[in-house]
């Protein structure tokens, strides 16, 4: 069951919205897909090669109205929602394409507009007029959404969940300080500006430092105290959990106190207005994983993983819109879970690395009853920097992956120098996905994880985008990829039937 994150007045916000929204959408049908992430999943990069495939006739067999040619144009256009960003596809298209660089990750919300004239599968729709459907594409940090839970959460529970992670083995090392200066501290001690102001900084310095990891969790609310914005220095963005919390009610004018109250402020002002504003508002939703790095982390990473995926969908509203309820409640009926990077891996690995990120929502697919129809995961190229090989080595034949590893990246002792291309071994994931999971088991129930360590050896590498070639008239063609067709069937294709 998704815990209950909004109040009655939030219901009732949210309801006028989706009057608005659906009001305008008799006019101009939309569907608003929100696009988020967990650390380094391409977020950015996911939506700039699916506007740019639409735009430039790319490679979608598996996308049926275009495959069929029903669509007869394809535009971008101003967004409906004057207050919000705009995503600024030409600058990241330009940086992927033109600088072969990878552009800059998503700090804030933006939004983008692109629309589809289309012809109906159906002959009677077709005897009425031509169909067209407006796609919102919502852009919002990965960070926000972990903070969703938050709302129904008090400021004991917060703590008591901050600090069981922060004591976790593999961030143990990374929140010692926080922890010694939070213990110290007490929670009955006098309020004090200067203290808070310690403390909240010595807490994002910790969130920072997992951050910054390779091999970081992926679990790492507030989200805020990451990328503060004009928020920064703000009392909603200076406060920290606090350990050890006795239950009941904190002193009056004790730090504690303090923290509660900023802590319910950040609540009100920060994660609230974003979950009514934008969030409550989607109608699909794609949430990119890099899984391949949580399984290069090893078994602590991917419990993490798995918890930040169940704290992730236990957000959602899952199930269908009737056409009356719609204009008064909005679920979000169809999630994607896409497992990113698969060109990191040769094609025989492909189907694993699904069934291995399908084995981590699972058990919070089943908790939220989402599941069947209305949930799908895949493993996805948003674009795909590398070409698929085969060596000799040692009389063997193997299966390699060709890129242009970017400057800097070393594997065996070779740094690469972001210009020459060179063939790269990833590994093999292995074919039943349990023989992660009942490793984890283990680890988890005995508190270690380096006692039992199956997972396989992979070598990744960060690829630069590649090099595009151009038609007769100087235009490039369009950016390869790895599934983005199929995954634009699941979300939208059966709007435009």
């Amino acid at each position: 069951m998704a815990p209950n994150l909004t109040s009655f007045k939030d219901d009732a916000l949210i309801a006028f919205d989706n009057l608005t929204d659906r009001a305008s959408g008799l006019v101009n049908p939309s569907i608003r897909l929100g696009v988020t992430g967990l650390s380094r999943a391409g977020k950015t990069v996911f939506i700039s090669s699916l506007v740019h495939n639409l735009l430039n006739g790319g490679r979608l067999p598996v996308f049926e109205p275009v495959r069929s040619g029903r669509v007869s144009k394809i535009r971008l256009e101003p967004q409906p929602d004057d207050a919000v960003p705009r995503f600024q596809y030409e600058d990241h298209i330009a940086a992927l394409v033109r600088d072969r660089i990878w552009p800059d990750s998503t700090r804030a919300i933006s939004q983008l507009r692109i629309t589809l004239d289309f012809e109906s599968a159906s002959g009677w729709n077709r005897l009425f007029s031509a169909g067209r459907l407006s796609l919102d594409i919502v852009d919002y940090p990965g960070e926000w959404l972990l903070d969703l839970p938050l709302l129904a959460q008090d400021f004991k529970q917060f703590s008591d969940n901050s600090v069981a992670r922060a004591r976790a083995p593999g961030r143990a090392n990374r929140s010692a300080d926080w922890l010694t200066l939070a213990s110290s501290a007490g929670p009955t001690a006098i309020a004090d500006e200067s203290s808070a102001r310690r403390l909240a900084e010595s807490f994002t310095a910790y969130l920072k430092a997992c951050k910054a990891d390779a091999s970081s969790p992926s679990t790492l609310p507030p989200g805020r105290f990451l990328m503060p914005g004009d928020l920064e220095g703000s009392p909603a963005l200076t406060f920290s959990p606090l350990p050890d919390l006795p239950e009941g009610r904190a002193p009056k004018g004790s730090l504690w106190a303090m923290m509660e109250r900023r802590y319910e402020a950040y609540k009100k002002h920060v994660v609230g207005p974003f979950f009514r504003e934008h969030f409550a508002r989607l109608d699909r939703q794609i949430v990119l994983v890099d899984a391949l790095q949580a399984i290069n982390g090893g078994p602590e990473a991917l419990l993490d993983l798995e918890q930040a995926l169940a704290d992730v969908l236990a957000c959602f509203r899952p199930g269908t819109n009737s056409w009356l309820s719609s204009f008064l409640t909005r679920r979000i009926d169809k999630v994607l879970i896409a497992a990113t990077k698969a060109d990191h891996l040769h094609h025989e690995s492909h189907d694993r690395l699904e069934r291995i990120t399908a084995r981590l929502v699972s058990r919070a697919a089943a908790r939220i009853g989402m599941s069947g129809a209305g949930l799908e995961v895949m493993a996805i190229a948003s674009v795909r920097a590398t070409r698929e090989a085969t060596v000799d080595h040692g009389g063997h034949t193997l299966p390699v992956i060709v890129g242009t590893p970017i400057a800097g990246e070393k594997i065996n002792g070779e740094t690469f120098d972001g210009e020459g291309k060179t063939a790269i071994f990833p590994g093999d994931l292995p074919d039943d996905p349990e023989v992660f999971f009942r490793a984890l088991d283990v680890d988890a129930s005995a508190k270690k994880f380096g006692d039992v360590h199956p997972m396989p050896e992979l070598s990744f590498v960060r690829f630069r985008p590649p090099h595009l070639e151009e038609t007769g008239g100087g235009l490039k063609l369009s950016v390869p990829h790895i599934r983005l067709d199929r995954a634009m069937q699941f979300l939208f294709g059966d709007r435009l039937a």
